[in-house]
């Protein structure tokens, strides 16, 4: 209970007029800030909080509680899972589109700039992460978990030349009736109420593996197959299809990066070696290439409940996207001391999950360099563009240390408006070059096609970054 003199100490003229004052600079402010009516197009929540309330169910303090009464109850969840639905389904039964209006809100724009004005690409492949988990249970509902296992390659197709709303769509494009759905996004400007996005202005495509686990046993489970209605789906199905037998067979044999050099790798690396060591004329593009392991650098942190996934505690991959992004960006700029600009992921696995409260390691390093092909002047080349590949190892530890496991090494492609060039020096870093430039040779032709001078030239003046 107020006092007496409280009560009229509260009831003041001076204390009213006061709170008037407050209220009315709170709706001036209101007014400054231009907040606006939700547009009535279907708005993608973003990574960072909304999509929190998509991505995750209960609060940490209450999973966390749940837990603790488990385990000292040493009793699993009272209620067993309903089985999942295998009815086939059809692609447009998962579809899923909506509007990131980057242009229309300046609030949330705040989170997705960077300090020089540019869209993070990081934070964007958060979103296609935490979608991918979207339209994933839209196929298998939430009778089992579902996590993600890969990444195929992510390609920025277009440059993004100003500020605009952006339309995150993807779809369940693969599934068999096995425990893995594969599902395709794309990122591309929001096109008018409508309409479908033109080629031109897509500007991320990318497919996510997602693996469907009972959530007692932790054992994969079978989900609904695909029924294929059109030619397009089947096109589809099929991209899927190569994928999954792709990945498959990377698991049966041994990483690119201990396959033995072939027959003309072996005397490319002799030569690269013993013109180096020995010779007057070393083989070099540019006067001073960097050696290798002058190029790595590492980050350790600790992993937090506000960046797990659906099922609380383990990190949901798209946090690992981001920082493992980040940290190659910043080895390129290190390495080329410029502004880089973004070119493609490879496929990339998650190898093992990241508890939350474990420590990850992660490591970038310049595996592979090579001057970008130009015009013709007097018969020599005169790009100043390099491709620069980055490898990004990352580990995770528990935070006693006892343990440690490779959760996946990712690799990156950007282009640096310089020459620049990394030397290998030891065995091992003639391996980690020799399995990028694989990588490079590799690439779809279609990729391949942005690593051109006059490509370059058009993505620098992009506004993601």
């Amino acid at each position: 209970m107020l006092g007496t003199q409280k009560l009229a100490a509260l009831s003041s003229p001076r204390l009213v007029s006061r709170s008037l004052l407050r209220a009315n600079a709170a709706r001036q402010l209101e007014k400054r800030r231009c907040f606006h009516a939700t547009p009535s197009r279907p708005v993608f929540k973003a990574a960072w909080l909304p999509m929190r309330h998509m991505r995750v169910k209960t609060p940490w303090v209450d999973a966390l509680a749940q837990s603790r009464e488990q385990q000292a109850n040493n009793t699993a969840a009272n209620e067993a899972p309903p089985k999942p639905d295998l009815t086939p389904k059809r692609m447009s039964d998962s579809y899923f589109s909506g509007i990131l209006p980057l242009a229309q809100d300046k609030w949330l724009l705040d989170s997705y700039l960077n300090a020089s004005g540019r869209i993070r690409l990081g934070t964007l492949f958060m979103d296609l992460d935490a979608l991918a988990g979207v339209i994933a249970y839209r196929h298998t509902g939430d009778s089992v978990t579902t996590v993600t296992a890969a990444v195929d390659r992510i390609t920025l197709l277009n440059p993004l030349k100003e500020i605009c709303d952006l339309e995150l769509s993807g779809q369940v494009t693969y599934a068999t009736g096995r425990s893995s759905t594969e599902i395709s996004l794309q990122v591309a400007k929001a096109p008018a109420e409508g309409e479908k996005a033109k080629p031109e202005d897509v500007l991320i495509t990318c497919a996510f593996t997602m693996v469907s686990l009972d959530p007692a046993t932790k054992k994969p489970v079978p989900v609904a197959p695909l029924l294929i209605e059109t030619e397009e789906e089947r096109k589809l199905f099929q991209k899927g299809e190569e994928n999954y037998n792709a990945k498959k067979a990377s698991r049966n044999t041994t990483g690119s990066i201990f396959k033995a050099p072939d027959e003309a790798e072996t005397k490319l690396i002799h030569d690269m070696w013993s013109k180096q060591e020995f010779s007057d004329n070393p083989v070099r593009y540019i006067p001073e290439p960097q050696r290798m392991k002058t190029t790595v650098i590492r980050s350790t942190m600790i992993m937090q409940p506000e960046d797990r996934n659906r099922h609380n505690f383990m990190i949901f991959g798209g946090f690992l996207l981001q920082k493992t992004f980040e940290l190659a960006f910043s080895c390129a700029a290190s390495f080329s001391h410029c502004r880089p600009t973004f070119v493609s992921l490879d496929p990339s696995t998650f190898e093992n999950p990241v508890p939350v409260g474990s420590v990850l390691y992660m490591s970038a390093g310049v595996a592979y360099t090579e001057p970008l092909q130009s015009h013709q002047e007097g018969g020599k080349e005169s790009s100043s563009y390099t491709k620069v590949h980055i490898r990004v190892e990352t580990k995770v530890r528990d935070v006693e240390h006892v343990t440690k496991k490779s959760t996946g090494v990712f690799h990156y492609s950007f282009i640096v408006p310089r020459k620049v060039q990394v030397m290998p020096m030891t065995y091992i870093d003639y391996m980690v070059w020799l399995d990028a430039r694989r990588r490079a040779q590799n690439l779809d032709p279609i990729i391949a096609s942005r690593f051109t001078e006059d490509a370059a030239s058009g993505r620098l003046e992009g506004v993601t970054e």
